[in-house]
């Protein structure tokens, strides 16, 4: 039965779709059948609003979720360097070379790797890093369900690169890379990609468009200058744009003066949220108590950022650890400050919450990191102190 009412359930489905790259009929068949109901009505709006492409296959359905820019947590999370995203292009190309359901071992798909990897240095499986990048590529292909392993386990090719493993193609394979208006040898950068995509859009509604998907896609969107296009277009649409948002999304709307998001007020499991339930989200939420209750030694610029020298933050995170790392997991409570602060930083990078100076390596401590609090109960913080002394 087809819905043509933007409900909460239409709501929930869009969300599935925000929150995975596609939807398996086979795997997911009542989530497929649940967005299939409400495919008009999701379709007109992420088209109207944003420009995305809803794909609805017999196999699958897929939101093109394409950004206004790329950023470094846009990755596959499990790809280390450079060299495991070349192996996974040329992987895909094997896959598109093949029939659905055809069966091949390793060593195959290591051959034609290897012939196809554009690097200055060739492969080298015997070389034990060459094989763990090609483990993870492995292991993501299987996780996007373009490969399905028929015997053996990846795992051991680290150890031993004669070892095998039978795979074979899906039906997914061939639907993995997105069209292009034109062929991919055509463009010599990443933003030629992107500046293609929004050549589609920029006669019609393009700014909108941008904006919709930066508040939908990104931690926040930040005012990068005194002339910014974007925010300004949020700043004086903000009371349309939190009416449709609130009425399409569970998300509140958020403006202040250099920083715009979207805040949701529940839980819910198919969201990605910030604080999570990872233990660097403690260190993280003291990290924004303590420059909130320091405001008078570190003043934000016009823009909102507050930059703090490499060796002061180490000093706030080593005060933080004093202060309140007895109740911090074991890991960062026993650990070293240093690995300490690298995980945090990773952390409140990859949320858009602090960026690091590549020349003066400075922080920069970003307007949205202001938006968020946490503190231990007194009594905990007293006792915690009182045990520190004793020791």
């Amino acid at each position: 039965m087809e819905h043509n009412q933007f409900d909460d359930k239409a709501q929930t489905a869009m969300r599935m779709l925000f929150e995975h790259f596609w939807i398996l009929r086979a795997k997911q068949p009542e989530a497929y059948q649940f967005i299939r109901e409400r495919e008009k009505v999701i379709k007109r709006y992420v088209t109207d609003k944003l420009g995305f492409d809803l794909i609805v296959h017999q196999h699958f359905i897929k939101l093109e979720k394409i950004p206004v820019e790329t950023k470094s947590w846009m990755g596959m999370q499990e790809f280390q360097e450079p060299r495991d995203y070349a192996i996974f292009c040329c992987a895909l190309a094997f896959t598109e070379n093949r029939t659905v359901d055809e069966q091949f071992l390793l060593t195959e798909i290591c051959e034609d790797i290897k012939d196809l990897y554009p690097g200055d240095l060739p492969l080298d499986w015997t070389n034990y890093h060459h094989r763990k990048s090609l483990v993870r590529v492995i292991k993501q292909l299987e996780k996007l369900s373009i490969l399905s392993v028929v015997e053996g386990e990846v795992e051991h090719f680290a150890l031993n690169e004669e070892h095998e493993v039978l795979y074979e193609v899906t039906v997914y394979a061939r639907y993995f890379m997105r069209s292009y208006p034109k062929d991919l040898m055509d463009y010599h950068s990443k933003e030629d990609i992107m500046q293609g995509e929004w050549d589609r859009h920029e006669a019609v509604d393009g700014r909108r468009k941008r904006v919709y998907r930066k508040l939908l896609l990104s931690p926040a969107v930040q005012r990068m200058g005194e002339d910014d296009p974007d925010f300004a277009y949020i700043r004086n649409y903000r009371n349309r744009l939190r009416d449709d948002l609130e009425e399409h999304t569970l998300f509140r709307f958020e403006i202040f003066k250099n920083v715009a998001l979207l805040v949701a007020e529940e839980k819910k499991q198919e969201l990605t949220l910030f604080p999570d339930q990872k233990a660097i989200m403690d260190v993280a939420l003291h990290l924004a108590t303590y420059i909130r209750d320091h405001q008078a030694d570190y003043k934000p610029d016009t823009f909102g950022n507050i930059r703090i020298s490499a060796v002061a933050f180490e000093q706030i995170i080593t005060s933080l650890h004093e202060q309140y790392g007895a109740g911090w997991s074991k890991q960062y409570r026993e650990g070293s400050i240093k690995q300490t602060q690298k995980e945090l930083t990773e952390t409140l990078k990859s949320w858009e919450m602090l960026q690091q100076d590549d020349f003066t390596k400075d922080y920069i401590i970003r307007p949205l990191l202001g938006r968020v609090v946490g503190k231990y109960p007194r009594k905990f913080v007293e006792e915690g102190m009182s045990q520190h002394e004793q020791k």
